[in-house]
């Protein structure tokens, strides 16, 4: 007699091992939780001021004097602030925006050592780019950017 029960959950089994698959995978590092516990803090001031955390975050390592940059599609009578955080509180972190053809923009900043953000209300909708630079030791950051 042919058993039918393994070849019926077997299908289950699968996809219940695909679904844990990502969780299993991924796992954040003490830097990474602290970087964003950081930046979580200072964008929240923003908040205070009705400005809405968008999804996700841009989180990674940096070594002394690299910079990383991350596109972002902003749009027309929008207010952004970008906010990063390292982990470290005696890392410094610099933010900078430039459009579409690579011009520095001009942005209300605030910087704290480990942390800084950069405002702007863009004239134009399309594609902008966020520079995160580390001028001193590695440090793992996270990015974070709200909007009204």
């Amino acid at each position: 007699m042919k058993s039918l029960f393994l070849p019926a959950i077997l299908p289950a089994i699968l996809l219940g091992a695909l679904a844990l698959a990502p969780a299993l995978a991924y796992a954040d590092t003490d830097a990474e939780v602290q970087a964003h516990e950081a930046v979580l803090d200072l964008a929240g001031a923003f908040t205070n001021d009705g400005f809405k955390l968008r999804d996700g975050t841009h989180t990674g390592a940096l070594n002394k004097g690299e910079a990383v940059l991350v596109q972002v599609n902003l749009y027309a009578g929008n207010q952004y602030w970008f906010s990063v955080a390292t982990a470290d509180p005696k890392t410094d972190v610099t933010i900078n925006l430039y459009d579409e053809t690579g011009k520095l923009l001009k942005t209300d900043t605030y910087s704290d050592a480990h942390r800084a953000a950069a405002g702007f209300a863009p004239d134009a909708s399309g594609p902008y780019y966020v520079r995160i630079a580390n001028p001193g030791p590695p440090a793992v950051y996270s990015l974070i950017y709200s909007y009204k």
